[in-house]
Parts: structure tokens; sequence; C-alpha cells
């Protein structure tokens, strides 16, 4: 009995540690993608390692880029083609694999998004463009204009300015809504700091935007200030008077 008990140990030690010693390629073969961990889905982009490094080791440096900005697979939107390269075992294509992929995750978020829309509700509006505008490293205005039913008609980034500050005049706004015929205008823009609170430039450009907006009957329905995993809405806030 001890002596089947002891080979029924034996066996189970010999099954795990060869589970342990799979590759991520055949761990995703036999389990699936759910089974691996962020490293070993990497591993398998990044396919070779080096003399020094196997693939998920390279994995697993990649994921150590970037200091404090986000976390784990996050890391990817703010790391730089260069930043990658500098990482032994990691050359241009696979910098630039690595990149697209990123791109894809925020696109495939942004798309899940965007059948819950609706122009009336800010929560559903900033959550769409939550992904669009939460990684990026510059402040950007996009003006969306809408139609009588408050269904977009177009999106058009009006300004891309510095960490600090971006141009924004009622102007070039209603040179795009005019141009395409429409009756009401949603503005967002991004907080690369993270903080959505508007500050007293957004207040003093949002009020002349609002008058403006009046003189051409095309009115102003919302502002909204994207920060990280947060948002403002000046109708929300009551802010548009």
């Amino acid at each position: 009995m001890i002596s089947e008990v002891n080979t029924l140990y034996d066996f189970k030690t010999d099954r795990n540690q060869s589970e342990k010693e799979m590759l991520p390629y055949e761990r995703f073969m036999k389990y699936g993608a759910e089974s691996l961990s962020s490293a070993e889905l990497l591993a398998i982009i990044i396919r070779t390692g080096t003399g020094r490094n196997s693939a998920l080791d390279i994995a697993r440096n990649v994921l150590q880029l970037g200091g404090d900005i986000e976390t784990g697979l996050n890391r990817l939107h703010h790391i730089s083609i260069e930043e990658l390269m500098s990482l032994d075992g990691i050359g241009q294509v696979k910098a630039v694999k690595l990149k697209c992929i990123a791109e894809l995750s925020r696109r495939m978020a942004v798309e899940q998004r965007k059948a819950k829309v609706d122009f009336r509700s800010p929560e559903t509006v900033a959550d769409y463009y939550m992904e669009q505008l939460r990684h990026e490293e510059r402040e950007y205005v996009i003006l969306v204009s809408l139609n009588n039913k408050l269904q977009p008609l177009n999106e058009t980034v009006i300004s891309v300015g510095t960490v600090n500050s971006s141009l924004l005049s009622p102007r070039e706004i209603y040179r795009h809504a005019l141009k395409c015929g429409a009756v009401y205008v949603v503005l967002l823009h991004n907080h690369p700091g993270g903080d959505p609170t508007p500050s007293r430039a957004d207040l003093n450009i949002t009020e002349k935007v609002r008058k403006s907006g009046e003189l051409l009957d095309i009115r102003l329905v919302d502002h909204i200030i994207i920060g990280d995993n947060s948002f403002i809405s000046f109708k929300k806030e009551r802010l548009l008077n």
C-alpha cells in the first residue's frame, strides 16, 4: 500500500513538474489563452529569446518598463519603440509588433463601447471616449457634431496641444459644425495628468463656445473632460449656464 501511494505521489509530482516546464505556446495549445499570464502571452508574440534570456524572460522585462506609469500590459501604451528596443532580445520588428498589440487592444475596447453610446447620457459618452483619450500624453480636443436626434454626424479632432494646454477657438469649432449641418455639438478633451477637474481656462472657453453656439442656433450639449478612469461632465455638474 505504501509503495502504491508513493508511486501515485511520484506520478503527480512528475506531471506537475512537466506542466511547469511547458513553454507558453504549448500551454496555450493545451489549456487555452486564458490559462496564460500576461508575460506568457507576450512571450508567444516575442517567439525567440537570446543566449542570455528566454522569450519569457524578455516578456517579463517588457512588463517592467514604464516605471510607475500604468501597470502590466497597459504600460505598452506609454512605452516607445526606442525603449522597447533598449531591451536585450527586442529588435525593431518585435517592438513594432508589441506596439501593434497595444493599439489593437485599445481599438477592441473602443468598439465594444461604441454601440452603447447615447449622447444624452454623459456616462456612456465618457465610457466610449475613455479608452481613446486616457492613455494620451498630449491634450486632444474632440468635437462631435450631432443632428436634431442627437445622433453623430461627424467627429473631428479640433486641436492637439502640449501636456499643459491646447489651442481652441469657438470659430474653429463652429466652422466644422456648420460644415456638416450640426444642430447640437459635444466637446471632449483629456487631461494627461489624470485629474479631470476643469481649469479656469476650461470654464472660460466652454462659456465662450456655448454663447457662440446660441448665436448660430447650434447648442452645446456637453463638455466632457476625460481623466485617468474618471471624467467630469459640464452638463452633469450643471456648469453649462
